[in-house]
């Protein structure tokens, strides 16, 4: 019986990635010949804005076989911009391979993906590339991997066709107490250190490395060997089906379709599947196709099975990140853009009619947040930089014949509180009833939000507490300061009420930001900003230029190491101060120095107060947010401010 398995390929940019993932597929024999990125050939980056910029947009996805596993190969994206589409493809992976230049070796977003991987426990493994370039140096490289990413990492450059090499068996045992005495008697058989290897590795406690280059075919077949035998997926597909959604897109005639990962069990035609939608809405559809991906074809099925990945039509509204059948979890991103920017339409376009096109995208990619600013009557999205904002553009006049722009993109600030509050919502027009307790306390840095459900079930029906929480989790909430959203906060749900005849779960929705608003109306609040983490390398005689550049930014650093007439410096800085820094870089070092940034999260802003009064945020004029509550009284509703809203409520604060 064929197994299957996903494998994932990650690097940071222009390390051989996309050049690695054709030579895999011509040597499973998945394609006929050797595609190139320089040629604009690559089977995996065959929409037009990959072929143009030479690199890779959109994670790709391929089937190979290897030997009894069928394999489904996403080729994710390298460059930082486009890091979410990366981040939700790894959520779906059993395996990932990291491709590090010999030349380049471990760079910033080499170590971002490093950090995903291992926060996910996705087994990995390392192809030292371009070993054919000059300066290419495999023992800095895994030097440098030991010293700053992981300390198991094993290199496997004689293969395992003839057996397992002595180091390797050796490696294996220092790790595995089993194995251990066995070797240690002379006892290990190859089967057991075999088994005790894939363990391991499936445990990330060894990291397998092949050095080659994928360009001259060197190392490919040494590394597919050190795959086939070394991977050990292990499905149920007699379970009960349970899937991860992680990308959504649409055909050409706007079908919507739903990318998914079946974790166990099996899906068939015609099924139908339950789940809830991201409104609270319960929805039970039917699966109207299948199909699976590899490039630019496609091929229908009847049924696939779990450790497959699935296209299927039919379901109009789960979500990336969505769990289906057994699968409750619902995946959580936390590469975050920093960065937002309004769309500057033609005055001959409606911007409703522009934002019915926006809402399909961001459907198809989450983190571009969407907002429609009522009050300004703009379209904003959320983004990781400007190329991306070039792609868009592209995008959108390729897809739906509209031409737009980008105004300058700006920081994304976000907002906190700084003490325990609890909120109160009512909502009650007539016909509607429905009551929320909240406690917001504050939540470690970077956290996001979190929601804790305390409710009895005697006080409210469990189907209305999954949808408080999943308003609370799933809504971008502004804060009280520059309207900005609100992070970092742990949102309980204390107690709620609704009515027999007249609630319905939209009133759940009214209710919960009310009293969400309410809890941030009686604390205090603290704008935050994000941060780069940096590592700056520049000779010896710029030190004090660098010094002098970070202090200036409002940014940290640790004392420089030095390395012979260089100086390497880490440390933090915010974004909206050294996001141009590259280019000051170069013309001062003469394009000698360099710099590598990672987001690095959100700190309190160094300049909250200019931000603030630039911003001349009214939080009473937001059409979209109110702190007041709707009450009912001789079948009229009526609105309470929020400062009087606790002598109103129908239930007794405890």
């Amino acid at each position: 019986m064929e197994q299957y398995a996903t494998i994932g390929l990650l690097a940071h940019v222009d390390a051989g990635k996309t050049t690695f993932a054709e030579q895999l597929l011509y040597h499973t024999g998945s394609i006929r010949s050797r595609g190139r990125v320089d040629h604009r050939d690559a089977y995996l980056d065959s929409h037009e804005l990959e072929k143009a910029r030479g690199i890779t947009i959109f994670a790709d996805q391929a089937v190979m076989k290897l030997g009894h596993i069928v394999l489904d190969l996403i080729d994710t994206p390298g460059h930082v911009d486009f890091s979410a589409e990366m981040e939700r493809a790894v959520q779906v992976m059993d395996y990932a391979v990291v491709i590090i230049s010999a030349v380049e070796g471990v760079e910033g977003h080499t170590e971002t993906v490093w950090r995903l991987l291992e926060k996910h426990r996705i087994p990995t493994l390392c192809f030292i590339n371009k070993m054919d370039r000059s300066g290419a140096d495999a023992e800095a490289v895994l030097d440098h991997i030991r010293q700053h990413l992981s300390p198991d990492v094993l290199l496997l450059d004689a293969g395992m066709s003839g057996g397992i090499p002595e180091h390797a068996a050796e490696f294996a045992a220092e790790r595995d107490e089993e194995l251990l005495e066995s070797y240690l008697e002379g006892e290990a058989a190859g089967e057991q250190v075999l088994a005790a290897m894939q363990k391991l590795v499936a445990e990330r406690r060894l990291i397998p490395a092949v050095c080659g280059s994928a360009l001259l075919d060197q190392g490919i077949d040494v590394f597919l060997e050190c795959l086939s035998l070394l991977m050990a997926p292990d499905y149920d597909r007699h379970k009960p089906f349970a899937a991860k959604v992680y990308k959504i897109r649409h055909d050409q005639q706007g079908v919507r379709l739903t990318y998914m990962k079946l974790t166990q069990g099996g899906l068939s035609v015609r099924d139908e599947l339950a789940y809830t939608d991201a409104s609270g809405e319960a929805k039970q559809e039917k699966i109207t196709s299948i199909r699976s991906c590899s490039g630019p074809k496609w091929i229908a099925s009847d049924r696939v099975y779990a450790g497959q990945l699935a296209v299927v039509t039919g379901l109009s509204s789960a979500e990336a990140g969505d769990g289906l059948g057994e699968q409750k979890e619902r995946a959580r991103y936390e590469l975050a853009p920093a960065l937002k920017s309004k769309v500057l339409l033609e005055p001959s376009m409606p911007a409703r009619e522009a934002l019915r096109f926006f809402r399909q995208l961001d459907a198809e990619d989450p983190s571009l947040g969407v907002v429609w600013d009522e009050a300004l009557q703009e379209i904003q999205v959320h983004v990781m930089g400007t190329i991306q904002l070039e792609v868009l553009e592209h995008l959108i006049a390729e897809r739906f014949q509209m031409n737009v722009s980008f105004g300058p993109p700006e920081i994304l600030y976000k907002e906190t509180i700084t003490g325990t509050t609890i909120g109160y919502g009512h909502f009650e027009p007539l016909g509607h009833f429905a009551e929320v307790h909240l406690q917001i306390d504050p939540a470690p840095r970077n956290s996001g939000v979190t929601f804790i459900n305390h409710c009895h079930p005697d006080d409210l029906a469990g189907g209305f507490q999954h949808v408080i929480g999943q308003y609370m989790t799933e809504k971008e909430h502004r804060g009280l300061l520059a309207g900005s959203p609100v992070t970092d906060v742990t949102i309980t749900l204390l107690t709620g009420r609704s009515h027999n005849k007249h609630t319905s779960g939209g009133d759940f929705r009214e209710a919960a930001l009310r009293a969400f608003r309410q809890g941030l109306e009686k604390t205090s609040s603290m704008l935050l900003e994000p941060y780069y983490a940096f590592k700056l390398t520049v000779g010896i005689d710029q030190i004090g230029r660098a010094m002098s550049d970070i202090q200036q930014a409002h940014g940290t650093f640790d004392p420089p190491e030095m390395y012979g007439d260089t100086a390497v410096m880490s440390g933090a800085a915010p974004v909206a101060t050294f996001m141009n820094y590259a280019a000051e870089l170069a013309s001062y070092t003469k394009g000698k120095g360099a710099l590598s940034l990672k987001l690095a999260g959100y700190r309190p802003c160094h300049q909250a107060e200019r931000i603030i009064a630039d911003r001349q945020y009214d939080k009473d004029a937001d059409p979209e947010y109110t702190s007041s509550s709707i009450f009912c009284a001789k079948g009229k509703g009526f609105s309470i401010p929020w400062t009087d809203v606790e002598s109103y409520l129908s239930i007794k604060i405890k």
